[in-house]
């Protein structure tokens, strides 16, 4: 070529003086051949350039890089990333190619793209010093359409996919594609003419925006709301992938019954399914959390309240950056993750349609809502003390067991406003291990109590029923010049008095002297007999109360013993003393049964308004047409859930006919209603309906995952014996199934 300048080398830095160009190595034999002049045609056959020309133009170099550089910052500022992209990358690949030491190939040089401006330097393609080739995927052609702009992302995407798959990332695999399917859906909603937000798909790296597809500077709260309907999606699709995986590579597929895990066995020992580790505990209660505070701003958006709903679902939004740090392996303090408010108006029962309902349903119906807002308000408080703890596996718990309440609470409004009778309850008996503290009492108060005083001793020439008696206190706290003193009320005539007086005193936490306070003085009691007109006050006894012992617990309780100086007077006191959480890092722990509320699995469906509704006719009537079945009215119940019902309430109802007592008449009309129930579905799976029939399979089947989920969760939960009838009801349900399509 005769225009082919020297290649030259670049240094790091643009101005400064680059080191020495690489020389070329010449043949010993033969003298270097004389420089050809510019207007003379090169007469080799071969067109491809000398792969190492004489360097002699750094500075042109220099000032072709600042060129592309400029262009670089010229194509951002217009907005064109893509085109400032391919010149940062140009520029930098040329200055590793010019770099001393690199020698190019013919091949290179041959392949080298042509500069992206035309300058006036008279530069030719395939020149060894042009733009070298980088190993970054090339762009695809400019789209014709939205259509074709779609397909090309969501090609990049299924070859990302495909890449990672076969480098073994599964978890970018399954990234990649989600992503995919979420194109796939975005195609075909823009082929069926709907309008698709194409700003809320993936960009992928290289690709501008699809035309008219810019982000707004703020998002507004139709799509913040959009976004945390996807939040609050029923089916986490990692998750169930997650779990398919570790199925898979424990054992093969097993039966349902077979392969449910108790995560807990009857002593408390796990089972082989064993535990989750913490940090997955930890992942599975942040999604939780956002969850929960993306559900509780579609409710706030629900009540019109915009400005609340924008500050859940900010808050939602600021867990994921917690999310992803637990996700990589890093610690969370749960303790800072924000709660979600408690909404006073999701436990009230609203008002009915107009349905009459009897006194004694709308007695019952305020009192379950009570029962699940008392339980509700419980978990919330169990879940505070263990985020505080940092226990993160009775965190997470108390939070499912609050998230269950709340939806046992939307089945009992949904069943009171349209006027059915209530659901039917069950009470089970729940141990929590919860942490023993006072929460009236704040970090800084502690609370002192003087009870009574049991055999006092009692001066001479006075008779016990003559004593009178009060007793003084002194807390050298926070220090002996600021010392908290004061005394109770006197109690006359008795050497047995009852105070029962109780005083807030300060706690200073942080006080250096605290420790050695509580360890060494405490706090110093005096029995004191009240004085008289010519008697004076006469000290009975003194005693002193270690506090030690609130480093792992928050109260004491003690009898002291009287002592004059060192002898012992006989007589004892009884204090003692509180105060909010322990002083130390040991938390205190106690067991606390309470009477747990549930509503059966399905209950929205089991407990129906179906015997305040037209009743078909018997089997032995005469046949008639099929009757539809209503869309106000809620769907059946399963056929073999109301048999297990109706011999279940036999079994109650024997030990009465056994002994000769009348049956409860409340049991006899529960009896009487399933009965009724009984045969009105059996009249209608009889009658060939085959509306009804598709209506009823496709309950079923709701009832088949609904029953599945409850006995998961519950197992999950250590709830034992509630999952086993769980399980028993899901596989009755998916028998049913079976013999609807056989």
């Amino acid at each position: 070529e005769a225009e082919i300048p020297p290649p030259v080398a670049l240094g790091k830095g643009g101005g400064a003086p680059g080191p020495p160009p690489p020389v070329c190595p010449e043949p010993p034999v033969q003298p270097p051949a004389p420089p050809q002049p510019p207007s003379a045609p090169d007469p080799s056959p071969d067109p491809s350039p000398d792969p190492c020309p004489d360097p002699s133009s750094v500075p042109a170099l220099r000032v072709q890089l600042q060129e592309l550089q400029k262009e670089a910052l010229a194509a951002k500022r217009r907005g064109d990333t893509a085109t400032a992209l391919r010149h940062f990358r140009a520029a930098k690949g040329f200055a590793i190619e010019g770099s001393p030491g690199h020698q190019p190939s013919p091949a290179q040089c041959r392949s080298a793209p042509v500069a992206p401006w035309g300058g006036g330097t008279g530069r030719k393609r395939g020149t060894c010093w042009d733009l070298p080739v980088f190993p970054t995927p090339a762009l695809p052609r400019a789209p014709r359409d939205v259509r074709e702009a779609l397909e090309q992302r969501m090609e990049r995407y299924r070859a990302a996919a495909a890449q990672a798959r076969d480098s073994g990332d599964a978890r970018k695999a399954r990234m990649h594609e989600r992503i995919v399917k979420q194109y796939q859906a975005a195609i075909s909603a823009h082929s069926a003419g709907k309008a698709v937000d194409l700003s809320e798909l993936p960009v992928p790296p290289g690709f501008p925006p699809i035309q008219g597809t810019e982000m707004p500077s703020e998002p507004s709260i139709s799509g913040m709301l959009e976004a945390a309907l996807r939040l609050t999606g029923p089916e986490q699709e990692e998750q169930e992938e997650e779990e398919e995986e570790k199925r898979d590579i424990k054992a093969a597929k097993v039966a349902f019954g077979a392969a449910w895990p108790l995560c807990r066995a009857g002593g408390g020992s796990l089972t082989p399914c064993g535990t989750p580790p913490p940090a997955q505990q930890q992942l599975e209660f942040l999604e939780l959390r956002r969850r929960q505070l993306a559900q509780a701003a579609l409710r706030a958006k629900r009540r019109n309240d915009l400005e609340g709903a924008k500050l859940l679902l900010r808050r939602a939004k600021g867990i994921e950056g917690l999310i992803g740090a637990a996700r990589g392996g890093l610690p969370v303090d749960i303790a800072q993750v924000p709660e979600v408010p408690l909404d006073g108006a999701e436990f009230e029962l609203g008002p009915g349609r107009g349905v009459p309902m009897p006194p004694e349903a709308t007695k019952i119906f305020l009192q379950l809502a009570g029962a699940l807002r008392k339980q509700h308000q419980m978990c919330l408080a169990y879940s505070r003390q263990f985020a505080q703890m940092g226990n993160i596996s009775e965190t997470t718990r108390c939070e499912a067991l609050a998230e269950e309440c709340r939806r046992h609470m939307e089945t009992l409004r949904r069943e009171h406003s349209r006027g059915a009778p209530p659901p039917k309850p069950r009470y089970e008996q729940r141990t929590f291990s919860v942490i023993k503290m006072f929460p009236e009492l704040s970090s800084s108060d502690l609370e002192l109590g003087i009870e009574r005083g049991i055999g006092l001793p009692v001066p001479t020439g006075v008779a016990p029923g003559d004593l009178d008696t009060f007793v003084r206190f002194e807390f050298l706290h926070p220090s002996a010049e600021e010392a908290q003193r004061d005394k109770t009320n006197v109690v006359k005539n008795t050497d047995c008095p009852e105070f029962r007086a109780r005083f807030r005193l300060r706690l200073l936490r942080g006080h250096r002297g605290l420790r050695r306070l509580l360890s060494s003085r405490g706090i110093k009691f005096e029995v004191t007999q009240k004085g008289g007109l010519f008697r004076p006050e006469r000290a009975l006894g003194s005693a002193q109360l270690r506090l030690e012992g609130l480093e792992g617990a928050c109260e004491l309780r003690e009898q002291l013993e009287l002592l004059d100086g060192r002898r012992r007077t006989g007589g004892r006191l009884e204090v003692w003393v509180r105060i909010r959480e322990p002083l130390g890092a040991q938390r205190q722990l106690e067991p606390r049964s309470e009477r747990w509320l549930v509503l059966e699995p399905g209950a929205e469906a089991v407990v129906t308004s179906l015997p305040f509704c037209h009743i078909p006719q018997p089997l032995h009537s005469a046949p008639g047409p099929p009757i539809p079945l209503p869309r106000s009215l809620p769907t059946f119940p399963s056929l073999n859930l109301l048999l297990f019902d109706r011999e279940r309430l036999e079994r109650k109802m024997m030990p009465f006919g056994r002994a000769g007592r009348p049956v409860p008449p409340e049991l006899r009309q529960q009896h009487q209603d399933l009965l009724r129930r009984i045969q009105g579905l059996r009249t209608r799976l009889q009658g060939g309906d085959p509306h009804f029939r598709r209506e009823y399979a496709e309950h079923l089947e709701r009832h088949l995952r609904l029953y599945t989920e409850a006995a998961r969760r519950l197992g999950t939960q250590g709830e034992r014996e509630a999952a086993k009838e769980a399980l028993y009801k899901r596989n009755l349900v998916e028998s049913e199934v079976r013999t609807l399509r056989g």
